[in-house]
């Protein structure tokens, strides 16, 4: 059995699905359409954190199918990029949906490029003739919908105006209201080509992922987002803020908000240097 179909740690290879779509509550399709791959990406987008914790706890992220999976569903956890686009891809092709990896550069301040496999994102065919389809439940504060690859005028999204432009050598670049978020180079790729990219995330004191903390979802009508000790709540557009004074609120806040046990709060560690 090939690296990316290897089933889920801890859940029966018959399961596994279920199980996941479990997590997510969300039922299982009965075609894989652009309609079902809407759903699917906005209840992940829900209940799934996008999180770094494993970064500052010690932990090992592995980009294995299997093992993201369990993450997920098992844990009860959340992830980056790399993870949770991994972990989704391996949902969308069980249920049918063809699903090709692509590598992205996230724009950074003044229009700079990342890193190569800076982010991983998706292209998925649906068995309806729309599409292709990029679906990301990876980016954070993103889209909530997939985006149709190869139109290059405006698609509408509750969390903005998103645009794909040509970019250089073939690439696509994509806006968002106007702002470039990153470029996407199109040819497919596998799982373990993120790994150098997943590990310069985790131990570069050049990566934002090293240097902070973070914890967020998308709660229908905004986010809620644990910063460190910093509790962010949004709701149709009106931002609170409340500092966490001590570790028990620290734990409360990712048990009540996020479906996260943890022992301890993770604090930020010093990047690796090797």
């Amino acid at each position: 059995m090939n690296e990316e179909r290897r089933q889920p740690a801890h859940v029966p290879d018959s399961a596994w699905a279920d199980a996941y779509l479990e997590r997510i509550g969300a039922a299982r399709p009965v075609r894989s359409d652009a309609s079902a791959l809407r759903v699917l990406q906005l209840h992940h987008l829900m209940t799934v954190p996008f999180e770094n914790l494993s970064i500052h706890l010690g932990q090992d992220i592995v980009l294995e199918e299997a093992k993201l999976v369990d993450k997920i569903v098992a844990q009860r956890r959340g992830g980056f990029c790399y993870e949770l686009n991994g972990a989704f891809a391996a949902l969308l092709r069980e249920l049918g949906f063809r699903v090709t990896l692509l590598q992205a550069r996230v724009f950074g301040d003044g229009g700079r490029l990342g890193i190569p496999y800076d982010h991983v994102a998706l292209r998925v065919e649906t068995d309806d003739g729309t599409g292709p389809w990029l679906a990301d439940v990876g980016f954070g504060d993103h889209a909530l919908h997939p985006l149709e690859l190869e139109v290059r005028t405006e698609q509408d999204d509750p969390c903005g105006t998103f645009r794909f432009r040509d970019a250089p050598q073939e690439d696509l670049d994509l806006l968002r209201d106007g702002s470039r978020q990153f470029r996407l180079d199109m040819r497919p790729r596998v799982l373990t080509e993120f790994r150098a990219g997943a590990w310069y995330h985790r131990t570069s004191p050049e990566s934002h992922f090293s240097r902070s903390l973070i914890c967020s979802r998308y709660t229908g009508d905004g986010r809620v987002t644990l910063r460190g000790r910093t509790l962010i709540t949004t709701r149709r557009g009106e931002r609170h803020e409340t500092e966490l004074d001590n570790n028990a609120e620290v734990l409360a806040a990712y048990q009540d908000h996020f479906g996260i046990t943890l022992t301890h709060p993770p604090s930020v560690r010093p990047p690796m240097t090797g």
